[in-house]
């Protein structure tokens, strides 16, 4: 079944080819009465009042557009950067959190878990669980634990337990795969706050949904600075995808809009390293959900590897899978090298350090061939502080 809109699957949960839900048994009655309660519960004006009250009062939304001058001299075009690690917890994943936390509180449930790699979901999740006053449970990769300390520390104090995925890669996949473990053994008083558009249908979904605003507001804030609410292109860093989800999000179904998604290519493409899932993967299932997967031939998940927690992820969101096969999206790929590099750079030319992740964002920008007037808009998903440690050996601080 073919879908209308790029943004939104069909009645099944999918993007073209790309999606559905791939479940346990025991995890059926959960996914399906999420299924059938999150479109009403999100499209109640009660819910979307106090989701909205909480992005204005508690996270800072709107996030600024700025216009990156320097940046924009350098490559002769116009470039603005929507300053999403400017967000309360330092990165869009709250956008998500608030509204999973709302809609989980809603349906009865007295426990949270989450999954996280970088850091920044996992200290988005303990977030909003302190705010409500519900327990947190966040899974993370024994590898990211140690390069992601800061954002440790910070789940710890905001009262979140910390669990460490000690299997596989130790990473992001890794922790997926407990956190999904721990809600086939609490399916009743338990809902499972994903961080990205991954996942059985409907998560792909909601989190696009809460991370939409990122783009609504896109829209509102370059009709008041270029008289104009369509950019020429639209650039944002891909692991499961939800930063750029949310900032790709009304512009889907808008042709005109150039939309550039840039996947981690670690050591390179083809080094053995790398994260470049639509370079690398094929059709598989992988969390739940039908996508593009890094898999050997006999359907082994292959290890991804990136310099970024937070794209060190063998897969895609099927909705991206849907945008890389239908040619409606433009994915591009940065190394590590390439990345910090970057993210040297737009420290030095604009006064901001972004996360790494951000950073392969940044790194494409030599192999768009731009015009000097189109208007480019970059999602800067999160600030660089949870990658210092990593920033200063490389400066060999």
């Amino acid at each position: 079944m073919t879908v209308k809109s790029f943004s939104v699957p069909d009645i099944e949960g999918y993007y073209g080819d790309f999606g559905g839900a791939f479940i346990p048994e025991m995890l059926h009655q959960n996914v399906e009465t999420l299924k059938e309660a999150y479109l009403s519960i999100y499209q109640d004006p009660l819910f979307q009042k106090e989701y909205h009250e909480l992005l204005r009062d508690y996270v800072g939304r709107p996030t600024p557009l700025f216009y990156a001058a320097r940046l924009s001299a350098k490559h002769d075009t116009k470039i603005y950067l929507k300053r999403e690690d400017l967000c309360h917890t330092g990165a869009h994943k709250i956008n998500n959190t608030i509204g999973q936390i709302l809609l989980a509180i809603r349906l009865g449930k007295k426990r949270i878990i989450a999954e996280t790699g970088a850091g920044q979901h996992g200290v988005a999740t303990a977030t909003v669980c302190a705010l409500k006053g519900i327990e947190c449970i966040v899974y993370m990769g024994e590898k990211d634990i140690k390069r992601q300390a800061p954002n440790v520390a910070r789940m710890k104090i905001l009262g979140a337990k910390v669990i460490p995925a000690t299997s596989g890669s130790k990473t992001l996949k890794d922790a997926t795969n407990e956190a999904i473990r721990d809600w086939i053994n609490h399916p009743v008083d338990t809902h499972y706050i994903i961080g990205s558009v991954v996942g059985p249908h409907p998560y792909p979904d909601m989190v696009a949904r809460f991370q939409s605003v990122i783009s609504e507001e896109i829209k509102t804030q370059l009709l008041e600075k270029e008289g104009n609410s369509l950019p020429t292109r639209v650039i944002a860093c891909v692991g499961g995808g939800s930063n750029a989800a949310g900032a790709f999000y009304h512009f889907l179904d808008e042709p005109q809009v150039e939309i550039v998604a840039v996947e981690a290519a670690g050591h390179g493409v083809n080094s053995g390293m790398s994260a470049a899932t639509t370079q690398l993967g094929v059709a598989g299932i992988l969390h739940g959900s039908k996508s593009i997967v890094m898999q050997t031939k006999d359907g082994q998940v292959v290890e991804p590897h990136s310099i970024s927690a937070g794209l060190d992820y063998p897969g895609i969101g099927p909705m991206h899978a849907h945008l890389y096969t239908s040619g409606r999206a433009v994915f591009l790929s940065a190394t590590d090298q390439e990345a910090m590099q970057s993210a040297f750079e737009i420290s030095k030319l604009e006064g901001i350090i972004p996360a790494l992740e951000t950073a392969h964002a940044f790194s494409v920008l030599s192999q768009i061939k731009f015009n000097k007037n189109d208007i480019n808009v970059i999602c800067l998903s999160g600030r660089g502080d949870k990658d210092l440690d990593t920033y200063m050996n490389a400066l060999d601080v």
